[in-house]
């Protein structure tokens, strides 16, 4: 499969990682259980496999019976003899109902602006097809069958920006799926060029879907779009925030700052995990640090005391901060959790053999951790920045020339790097307004509450985005920093800072006269989003949470 975007279709935000080949020749098993956010990002991110569980054809093939049980009932059964939203009380005579859910799929395909990324399309197929191998919708077998083909062979239906509102789940992107799997509309395929549907389904072999009852119903309602980008957001923001611990150990130590703070009986009084792991992290990266050894004095017992009294926040709390955001994304890792162990369509067939109307496709558990998460990404930006900011004031950069500019004046050194972080960081301040307090009623207010779970799912792409380029400017800033504080002198820095400073040299040069920065933030941010970053640190010292 070619590269998969890892951004958002904003511009501006071009992120790519290659697909990794471990995790590409994975086989993964969909209706044995509930996938993992793993699973996910192997299918959507770097093309592995899925097969179809056996007992979940069986599964399928049982509710598909219990719905073809009801399709000669005289009485009205949503979604089988009747329309949809506020036509659902509308009796659709038998002869009509494969155009019904045919209807539906083409209509309901009112998608429009940008393309949505690869990975994204996958994983929003992926979690349906987990959803239809649940048995709870029933479809046929041969419907979970064709969307697993699809995914295998690489075809990845064309997606717009627009069209959710987050609620009868994310009805527009799914359709547009839908359609695709019945031979209509436009899909990338394996090499990323735009052909039609029919085409592609053709090439692979795949047979075009036609529909029977409730099939295109149970093709389109559920949260699968916005959970599929939830779990794509845990996967990286793991990571992130890792990094983020890194970058703030450089920092602290090329700032001459104190590591007393992070202190494990001192982080203790206040129990929260995640902070607990934030201030492990720094005094795994911060050990045996010379240049924090040289600001420290013996105290009256002969123990050793830092000089520093008191850092600023943004050296001082990053635990605090890291750790609150640390704590969000577990809460948020727990709602994906259940929601991938969810059947999320409407109405479902029971075990029992009921078929019944319900809310489950409504988006707010996600939605609300969607936002919760772009809060959290846009607050670690910040302290981020700020620390960045320090290296460059001479008033507070313990003597480190200005902007660590090599000829200050003829040179601005690192000036209007930072300028950039301060721009993405005033941008993830706007998009961390919650998506989900908005509601727009539809459908003649049938669906007079929607939880806008999509919308904050694409801002959360865009802040992960930018969180990864904040945090490689730090880095940038940090590691010139520590060459400067440490050149042609005694010190250097600690084994985990020191083992990122040189991973960084390999992207970036060291300090030196004014030289294109783009393309050094570039690399960096590369190592950052690739996990090198968290890679070279643990090498140095051990696993970092």
């Amino acid at each position: 499969m070619a590269a998969t975007t890892h951004s958002s279709a904003v511009p501006g935000t071009t992120t790519t990682l290659a697909p990794d080949p471990a995790r590409a020749a994975r086989v993964v098993v969909v209706g044995d259980g509930p996938l993992t956010i793993d699973d996910v990002v192997d299918v959507a991110r770097h093309g592995a496999r899925v097969r179809l569980a056996d007992a979940a054809v069986g599964s399928m093939a049982a509710s598909r019976a219990v719905v073809e049980g009801l399709a000669d009932d005289d009485r009205p059964h949503y979604g089988v003899s009747t329309g949809f939203g506020a036509l659902a009380r509308r009796h659709i005579p038998a002869e009509r109902r494969a155009q019904l859910q045919l209807s539906l799929v083409r209509s309901h395909a009112a998608g429009s602006g940008p393309e949505v990324e690869r990975e994204v399309v996958r994983a929003l197929q992926l979690l349906r097809l987990a959803t239809l191998a649940t048995g709870r919708t029933g479809a046929r077998p041969v419907v979970a069958q064709t969307y697993a083909a699809m995914l295998d062979a690489g075809i990845t239906p064309v997606v717009r920006e627009f069209g959710s509102l987050g609620c009868s789940g994310d009805l527009a992107p799914l359709a547009h799926v839908a359609l695709a799997a019945l031979g209509e509309g436009e899909v990338r395929d394996a090499t990323g060029a735009l052909v039609p549907a029919a085409d592609a389904l053709a090439t692979a072999g795949i047979a075009p879907l036609a529909l029977r009852e409730k099939e295109g119903l149970a093709l389109i309602n559920g949260t699968d779009g916005m959970l599929g980008m939830l779990c794509l957001a845990l996967h990286d923001l793991r990571s992130l925030l890792t990094t983020a611990d890194v970058a703030a150990a450089a920092s602290v130590e090329a700032l001459l700052g104190s590591d007393a703070p992070f202190a494990e009986d001192l982080v203790a009084m206040r129990p929260h995990p995640g902070q607990a792991a934030s201030a492990a992290n720094l005094r795994a990266l911060l050990d045996g640090s010379p240049v924090v050894a040289s600001h420290r004095t013996l105290d009256a017992d002969g123990r050793p005391e830092c000089t520093r009294v008191q850092d600023a926040y943004s050296l001082r709390c990053a635990p605090q901060v890291h750790g609150a955001a640390r704590d969000t994304l577990d809460h948020a890792a727990t709602v994906a959790g259940r929601e991938l162990a969810s059947a999320i369509d409407n109405p479902v067939v029971t075990v029992d053999g009921r078929v019944e109307s319900n809310g489950n496709f409504h988006g707010a558990p996600v939605a609300y951790v969607l936002d919760f998460l772009a809060i959290a990404a846009a607050d670690v930006a910040s302290m981020s920045e700020r620390r960045t900011d320090r290296f460059l004031d001479k008033a507070r950069n313990e003597g480190l020339p200005p902007f660590l500019a090599d000829d200050p004046g003829v040179d601005s050194g690192l000036m209007i790097a930072q300028y950039t972080a301060a721009g993405i960081v005033s941008e993830l301040k706007r998009i961390a307004a919650p998506a989900s307090v908005d509601s727009i009623p539809s459908s003649a207010m049938q669906e007079d509450h929607v939880s806008m779970g999509w919308a904050g799912a694409r801002k959360l792409r865009r802040a992960v985005d930018g969180l990864g380029r904040v945090l490689a400017i730090e880095l940038l800033t940090a590691t010139r920093a520590l060459d400067l504080r440490c050149d042609g002198g005694p010190l250097h820095p600690a084994r985990g800072t020191g083992a990122v400073r040189d991973l960084v040299r390999t992207a970036a040069a060291g300090p030196g006269p004014d030289r294109h920065l783009a393309p050094e933030i570039e690399a960096v941010t590369h190592l950052v989003t690739t996990g090198a970053v968290t890679a070279a640190a643990s090498a140095a010292v051990g696993h970092l949470a």
